[in-house]
């Protein structure tokens, strides 16, 4: 067999091993079990590494209010440290009329809880996954806001503190309940003291 033939005749088995390789690749590729919901690479298909385990999903947050007993009081704690640390340490404007505070916010429920959000919008801003402008965006979109609200000349603290030198707290009393809410209640207690059971409108 000429020199020329024999060379054309190892480069076509040498294309077919390779293709046969790649062939072999694809279908171990195929028969790999699929990656997990949690794996980084289930986006683009493709199997997720063997014997690791999936890292656990982060704990979803909740509103505070939501909280009770230990869990509550160990988040108003956490609350508590940021708010006196960080938020009022750089935020925190001088107290006057126009913007009281409250050494005891602790005891007004809707404070807690605007506080509460901001701080969560804080942790959730300032992570890598934000971006560079994710600072700017809590500043603008919930610090802003949520001081504004909390330190209104008529918000939830107006009856507290408005001078440095003389601290306060009185919590303000909300709206009553609405009127079918208050006969709803007097009916069920009348049931109760007569035995009678209730009747629901037809």
């Amino acid at each position: 067999m000429p020199d020329v033939d024999l060379a054309s005749v190892n480069a076509n088995v040498a294309k077919l091993m390779a293709r046969s390789a790649e062939h072999a690749r694809q279908i171990d590729s195929l028969a790999a079990a699929p990656p997990s919901p949690d794996s980084p690479f289930a986006a683009y298909g493709l199997p997720g590494f063997a014997g690791l385990p999936a890292a656990p999903a982060p704990p979803e947050p909740r509103p505070i209010l939501e909280l009770e007993d230990e869990e509550y009081e160990d988040e108003l704690d956490a609350l508590s440290d940021w708010v006196d640390d960080f938020l009022l340490r750089v935020y925190g404007a001088e107290v006057t009329t126009a913007a009281p505070w409250c050494e005891q916010w602790q005891e007004h429920a809707d404070v807690v809880a605007w506080l509460h959000a901001l701080w969560l919008a804080y942790q959730q801003h300032k992570d890598a996954e934000a971006g560079l402008s994710g600072l700017f965006v809590w500043h603008r979109d919930f610090l802003t806001h949520a001081m504004a609200t909390v330190r209104a000349a008529g918000g939830p603290l107006s009856a507290c503190m408005t001078d440095p030198d003389r601290p306060a707290h009185r919590l303000l009393p909300g709206p009553r309940p609405s009127n079918r809410t208050t006969t709803a209640t007097e009916e069920h207690e009348d049931h109760e003291e007569t035995g009678e059971p209730g009747q629901a409108d037809g």
